[in-house]
């Protein structure tokens, strides 16, 4: 398994080594150990997935606050997408800064998102399947998210405003210049 930093401190690729023959491959999609050795001490305690029919699908960006938080580990099982995080860690000198990471079935890369960052992303295929492991479970009650398409994040999503497929909650949800310091 190798791990890489991505351009801001916190979030991770994750590339699991397959191991190819004449029926296909074998990977080992999680492993506590490799995640230790790269100072990743989260427990997970949930596997979320999630089905999207479309192409141009928008889901985030979001985030859980404290004593809630959650740190993810997300793959894709079928299909692509564009995965997105923004640092939204107040205090960090990259508040605001976003990484983001192409996953898919076929590359089989992962990104581990810590806390302290909103999580979004943008489905490139149709019917495209996410499983995901959190560290802490759903609580409503401390539910947060950010416009997807706020200008002042600077993500370039492969879909515009208007053609992209939203919830009416994601719709709505405040810009980073109004969001309350939760990091």
């Amino acid at each position: 398994m190798q791990i890489a930093h991505s351009k801001i401190p916190g979030p991770l690729v994750v590339a699991p080594k397959r191991f190819y023959d004449s029926r296909g491959f074998f990977t080992e999609l999680y492993s506590a150990k490799a995640l230790e050795q790269a100072d990743i001490k989260d427990v997970f305690v949930q596997d979320n997935f999630s089905l999207s029919t479309t192409v141009g699908t928008v889901r985030g960006l979001h985030f859980q606050i404290p004593p809630h938080s959650q740190a993810k580990l997300i793959r894709v099982s079928r299909g692509r997408i564009l995965d997105v995080a923004v640092d939204i860690r107040r205090e960090s000198s990259t508040y605001g800064q976003h990484v983001a990471v192409e996953l898919s079935a076929d590359n089989g890369h992962q990104i581990f998102i810590p806390h302290g960052f909103a999580h979004g992303f943008c489905t490139l295929e149709p019917n495209t399947e996410i499983v995901y492991k959190v560290s802490s479970y759903y609580a409503p009650q401390a539910e947060g998210g950010i416009l997807w398409s706020d200008s002042a994040l600077n993500i370039a999503w492969p879909i515009s405003k208007d053609a992209a497929v939203v919830s009416e909650k994601d719709a709505v949800l405040p810009v980073l210049k109004d969001l309350a310091a939760v990091f």
